[in-house]
């Protein structure tokens, strides 16, 4: 197969959809050498410069000529010469768009993760609301195929945008790689303690992690955080968006909680694995999620989770995580309360979650990616 993919996000994001996309590409070059893999960018940013050099079959395309002028177009039309000229068979728009212009012939995947944008357009300034309505719209209209990553964001495109099911399919997500390596290291401690000095870091915390902003629901877990022991922190690991943050540290001011909650904003993003490992728990109590990645993250990770029982989060966490409604303080605080107390509870968690990571594995997660290709090329 030659298979193009929109890889603005792998080359230009560092987190949510560039984990996504790097996860994929890299998943399919593994997963069949016999595929060429052409990613178009309109640009690379320095830290991925050389994210794929290693995998031999796979080819990076950026604009030329007078399109390197206006890179965006140049994305949003698509490379129509490059991709009939090199027979690309499948083209994947892996961040809920896909190109205007795109040779006769070559099939269309399009990677929709949620449609909040339609849910709670509120979220979003009136003209972004607009443009991802839009390039959604489009893209599950031209798209012979739509990779829904959780039965959540499946169900959205069927009710919200009436889309046939058949044209769904179901393929989740998996987590960066730099997590399923933490579980192999043998030196963890150590890296642990590098982190914690690093960020000096309080000995006992819970560790939140997500955008600081309303859908996040940080507000409900800080408020959580006045019933838990008094030598217990929270580390809200994030960036902020928005003037939510002055919402929380209202809520900070108003239960004495200044010298409890943490806020790291700009993290490495190598050091995650320790901040997940080293918190005695995570909790993520978001109102919706089309997946929810700290879930995972947090599986691979050994550290008991405590998240919302909304949207995706169920289908993420299984039978391996506390459950509770997201605006539930006292329910949040006694889940949060019972892993700091019962250490057999909270091995039983870490075991469990070791079990239900293993169904989101980056080897399964491409296999179904490239099964559903080659049903395209039937």
């Amino acid at each position: 197969m030659i298979i193009g993919y929109d890889a603005k996000r792998a080359f230009c994001n560092h987190s949510g959809l560039g984990n996504y996309s790097r996860m994929l590409i890299d998943g399919v070059a593994h997963g069949d050498k016999t595929s060429a893999l052409l990613l178009y960018t309109p640009k690379i940013k320095q830290l991925y410069h050389n994210y794929f050099q290693a995998e031999d079959n796979v080819s990076v395309v950026l604009p030329e000529k007078i399109w390197r002028f206006v890179p965006a177009l140049w994305r949003t039309i698509g490379d129509y010469r490059h991709m009939k000229r090199n027979n690309v068979q499948i083209f994947h728009g892996l961040s809920h768009e896909l190109p205007y212009c795109l040779p006769m012939g070559v099939k269309k995947v399009v990677s929709i993760h949620d449609l909040i944008a339609f849910r709670y357009p509120h979220y979003f300034s009136k003209l972004d609301s607009f443009i991802y309505q839009h390039k959604q719209k489009h893209a599950c209209k031209v798209a012979d195929m739509i990779v829904a990553i959780s039965e959540q964001t499946k169900q959205d495109l069927i009710n919200i945008l009436k889309i046939p099911e058949n044209r769904i399919k179901v393929i989740y997500q998996s987590v960066d790689s730099i997590f399923w390596n933490w579980i192999k290291n043998t030196d963890k401690q150590t890296i642990i303690e590098q982190v914690r000095q690093k960020y000096k870091l309080p000995q006992h915390y819970i560790l939140c992690v997500g955008t600081v902003e309303e859908r996040k629901n940080q507000d409900t877990v800080i408020q959580a955080m006045a019933q838990l022991p008094a030598d217990v922190s929270l580390v809200v690991l994030g960036r902020h968006r928005g003037d939510y943050i002055d919402i929380l540290k209202n809520t900070i001011k108003k239960y004495n909680l200044t010298y409890r909650v943490y806020f790291l904003p700009n993290i490495a993003f190598d050091d995650f694995p320790a901040l997940y490992t080293a918190a005695h728990a995570s909790v993520y109590m978001s109102y919706f999620e089309g997946f929810g990645i700290p879930i995972l993250e947090a599986m691979c990770c050994d550290t008991p989770v405590v998240t919302a029982n909304v949207s995706s989060m169920p289908e993420v966490g299984g039978d391996a995580v506390l459950y509770a409604t997201p605006n539930d303080v006292n329910a949040i605080a006694n889940h949060l309360n019972k892993i700091l107390s019962d250490e057999n509870l909270r091995q039983q968690m870490i075991g469990l979650g070791q079990q239900q990571r293993l169904r989101f594995t980056p080897d399964i997660i491409a296999s179904q990616m490239l099964e559903a290709y080659r049903t395209l090329l039937v």
